[in-house]
């Protein structure tokens, strides 16, 4: 009986790391650029009391073994990088990815962070930073007396700078890809980081090597199902209630033989 409530246990751990997911994603709804997470369930250890093939009598041997699972855990939490709806803001320093890539920031550690919210501004020198003041790399500066910004689908800044009427290129954006997305490792403020199973970088212009094109004036949308993720609620909801009851059943047949015996 011990054993089976381990094992019930086992399964409110899993149901509970399962709606935290659940929780985090319907919390990031209205974030911009968020990608929602998923998490992966997989057995512990089986306890095998009789192996598959063993002799049951001279001539007959067990068809399949005896093997008692000791439960389950989450091995890991993966993000879906779907699209997001794209939103029209008219601001000409908001940028959306359509498609492949992500924006590339310097962070105050020094790391490159790297991130699909595309909600960036000016800062006091021109630099074009996120919201946190973040530089956005490669570093662009706009010139104080610029009246008009445009963005290419390809990156390419331009500017135009009071009394004149042609724009002058100013910079380039790039984007960054990885071979393994989902090797990222989420650390907040909407960014993930390079890490091993990701792979490293490769950093080209939008349109170029398989990348997506960048939308002047718009933001990418959470990428979050809502319907979906209440489906997901309930179902989470049902199993911690069996795991429970599986507890409560454990416990009640160890109540009935310690009264009865």
């Amino acid at each position: 009986m011990t054993n089976a409530m381990h094992v019930a246990k086992t399964g409110l751990n899993a149901q509970q790391t399962r709606m935290q997911v659940i929780a985090n994603n319907l919390a990031n709804l209205n974030t911009v650029g968020f990608k929602s997470d998923r998490v992966n369930f997989e057995s512990l250890l089986y306890q095998i009391k009789r192996s598959g093939g063993d002799q049951t009598s001279e001539g007959t041997a067990l068809t399949s073994a005896l093997a008692l699972g000791t439960g389950v855990r989450a091995v890991n939490t993966q993000k879906l990088y779907t699209q997001g709806g794209m939103v029209n803001t008219d601001n000409s320093f908001d940028l959306a990815i359509e498609g492949q890539g992500f924006f590339q920031v310097l962070l105050p550690d020094g790391r490159v962070g790297y991130t699909r919210n595309g909600s960036f501004s000016r800062s006091a020198d021109g630099t074009i930073t996120t919201a946190s003041g973040y530089v956005v790399q490669p570093e662009i500066r706009i010139p104080e007396d610029a009246i008009e910004v445009n963005i290419s689908q390809d990156g390419l800044v331009f500017v135009r700078q009071a009394g004149q009427d042609e724009t002058q290129e100013v910079g380039q954006l790039t984007l960054a890809s990885f071979a393994n997305p989902r090797g990222l490792q989420p650390i907040g403020e909407s960014f993930v980081t390079e890490t091993q199973a990701s792979g490293a970088p490769t950093v080209a212009a939008p349109q170029a090597q398989g990348l997506g094109k960048l939308m002047q004036g718009a933001l990418e949308g959470s990428n979050v199902n809502v319907v979906q993720q209440l489906v997901e609620m309930i179902e989470t909801q049902r199993a911690y209630e069996v795991s429970s009851k599986a507890i409560s059943s454990s416990d009640e047949m160890m109540r009935y033989i310690s009264n009865n015996l």
